[in-house]
């Protein structure tokens, strides 16, 4: 049982594999600032035991505090891009499927599936206790055993979707897209990129107008956007609107034409291409797989 992530070299590279069958995983590493966004077909919880560190994050700037839970759905692609020396982090990883399982608040749910980055409120101050507990057992543990370690990450995620959660502002930025000092300007432009896909990703985007719109030469742009995400902007807007059509076809009833219309897709011939080529099942499969045995 394996974590199934990519860091984003080769846009092609195993994409069948990125969002199939994900297993659970729990495992803890000193963290440190990623070359690229990478993605997984899962939700990730994170407890960070000491230091701090921010990720790049629907084009938001998130920061993970020590002790302090951080949620969210790692199929969108993400990446750490400043972290204090020596923090140490403890990731699980739930997928995709397991977690829709849970008997959690539609709302939760939804929040997840939309981008939110959800932190808990307050710090309980056993996590960290009970997370080592489960990386010192999980390796070797017998499939009982991982099967309780799991019963009980679920039942941590239910817990914390009882308590009170801080969730980021989709919308929000900083100083109406002014650069802030000290930041740098690649990355202020690929979080302006990125927030204009994020709210425009049903419509028909093209690199030129989103720069135009920015003004920023294109080619500054897109090689900023390489910098900052390890991918161009294209194909980040196709893994975009990939993971909205995945929250369409698991949490509503509507028709796979209009989730592929909704989410930016020209045709049906085009949806069913890219999404099988890229989960390895049709559309019509996994909201079958999503559907109560």
């Amino acid at each position: 049982m394996t974590k199934q992530s990519r860091t984003v070299h080769d846009e092609q590279a195993d994409w069948p594999d990125v969002f199939r069958g994900g297993s659970f995983h729990v495992e803890s590493h000193v963290a440190g600032a990623m070359d690229a966004a990478h993605w997984h077909d899962h939700v990730e919880l994170n407890l960070l035991l000491e230091g701090h560190m921010t990720y790049l994050f629907q084009g938001r700037r998130e920061t993970v505090e020590a002790q302090r839970l951080a949620l969210f759905w790692a199929a969108i692609p993400h990446r750490a891009i400043e972290v204090a020396p020596g923090s140490r982090l403890i990731c699980l990883y739930f997928p995709f499927q397991d977690f829709m399982a849970l008997p959690l608040a539609g709302s939760i749910r939804k929040a997840v599936m939309h981008g939110a980055f959800l932190r808990v409120a307050q710090i309980d101050t056993t996590d960290a206790t009970t997370f080592q507990r489960w990386v010192d057992e999980w390796p070797g543990a017998a499939p009982a055993r991982q099967r309780l370690l799991l019963d009980e990450a679920c039942l941590r995620i239910r817990r914390l979707a009882l308590d009170p959660l801080e969730a980021s502002d989709s919308a929000r930025h900083d100083g109406g897209g002014e650069r802030r000092e000290g930041r740098s300007p690649s990355l202020d432009h690929a979080e302006r990129m990125i927030e204009i896909i994020n709210l425009r990703f049903g419509e028909e985007l093209s690199i030129a107008a989103i720069t135009a719109e920015l003004g920023i030469h294109q080619t500054t742009a897109t090689s900023a956007f390489r910098r900052v995400l390890g991918m161009s902007i294209n194909e980040y807007i196709l893994r975009f609107r990939l993971s909205q059509a995945l929250h369409l076809l698991a949490d509503t009833d509507r028709p796979i034409l209009d989730v592929a219309y909704a989410c930016g897709f020209g045709s049906a011939s085009r949806f069913y291409d890219v999404f099988r080529a890229r989960t390895g099942v049709t559309p019509r499969q996994f909201r079958s797989q999503l559907s109560p045995r």
